[in-house]
């Protein structure tokens, strides 16, 4: 068994986690993750109303007695959700970690902390890091830009990135972006980190709430198989290479505004298209970690897998380097 600061601190007995994924971290997944030993997170706004979230947050509770989390993404818009609403859901709930993410958590975080809650932040730059660690978050997740999702605009990928803010942050730290098996682990650990947070690699399990075409096309596709939209608005995405991603970034280079791609990645039809199984209907999220996946397992099997793997590779492998 490897211990480390984090799962010390959280309470679980494997340092990998499951971040919040968008119409992806509902409660069988998250479940599912919480019994083989790691830490899952529900994904707030993924329910539509804080009413659903709490009905969520039961549903989780009824399949397992094991920590498990809330994710909730802050992110700046027109016209946002109620994140004070979905706040106090979340409260209400009982729930005692909460994974925070996008722009100005402050508010959050001094409810949050106010009850007793631990809040994880995540991030995709060392001076976010150091800021979030300075409003007195419990733990960092850092993003590096192999991720899927929002990678950030500075490009500084994980092996760089991880020590990078290894070497600045005193809490404890969660490497993500293109983890996906035990030397994955291995390396974050190695780098500073005291676990890994997966995303993509959870979505091709048998308990991932997706259509099974998309969990195919993560098997078949290789690390190349991502783009990254929205570049030019400075809000860069990693998606699954597709139809509808290709035509984005062809019309980003034309000049294209976020009111002309608009409908072509609104989230709906992203969500449409993972309910009826067709990957070039919207827009989906994928890292580079897909280079990495080749099968479907079950969650626990692939917990086992990659804490086995880690293992070897520590008690073996690299003990067999050292010279008598």
């Amino acid at each position: 068994m490897i211990k480390t600061r984090f799962t010390q601190t959280f309470g679980i007995e494997h340092p990998i986690v499951q971040g919040g994924m968008q119409w992806v971290g509902r409660a069988e997944l998250v479940a599912a993750v919480a019994n083989a030993g790691a830490l899952g997170f529900l994904t707030a706004l993924t329910q539509p109303t804080p009413e659903a979230l709490s009905k969520e947050i039961a549903r989780c509770r009824e399949m397992t007695d094991k920590p498990f989390g809330v994710n909730l993404t802050i992110l700046p818009s027109i016209n946002p959700p109620p994140y004070a609403e979905y706040r106090r859901a979340i409260i209400e709930s009982g729930i005692q970690i909460v994974e925070t993410a996008g722009y100005r958590p402050q508010e959050h975080l001094d409810d949050f902390k106010a009850h007793g809650i631990k809040v994880i932040h995540k991030c995709t730059a060392v001076r976010h890091a150091v800021s979030a660690q300075k409003m007195g978050v419990d733990a960092i997740s850092i993003d590096g830009f192999e991720c899927a999702g929002h990678p950030g605009e500075d490009d500084i990928p994980g092996l760089i990135l991880i020590p990078a803010a290894a070497d600045r942050i005193r809490i404890p730290m969660i490497a993500s972006g293109g983890f996906g098996d035990g030397r994955g682990l291995v390396a974050a650990l190695a780098l500073g980190a005291d676990g890994i947070n997966m995303g993509t690699r959870f979505c091709a399990t048998q308990e991932a709430p997706i259509h099974d075409a998309f969990k195919q096309a993560m098997v078949a596709n290789d690390e190349r198989a991502t783009d990254l939209i929205f570049r030019s608005m400075r809000n860069t995405a990693r998606v699954a290479k597709n139809a509808v991603s290709q035509k984005v970034i062809e019309m980003e280079r034309a000049g294209a505004s976020f009111d002309e791609v608009r409908d072509l990645v609104k989230g709906t039809r992203g969500r449409e298209g993972l309910e009826k199984g067709d990957t070039d209907f919207g827009i989906w999220s994928a890292g580079m970690v897909q280079g990495l996946i080749h099968d479907v397992p079950s969650v626990k099997a692939l917990i086992e897998r990659i804490m086995g793997e880690a293992e070897a590779i520590i008690d073996d492998r690299l003990a067999g380097m050292r010279a008598p």
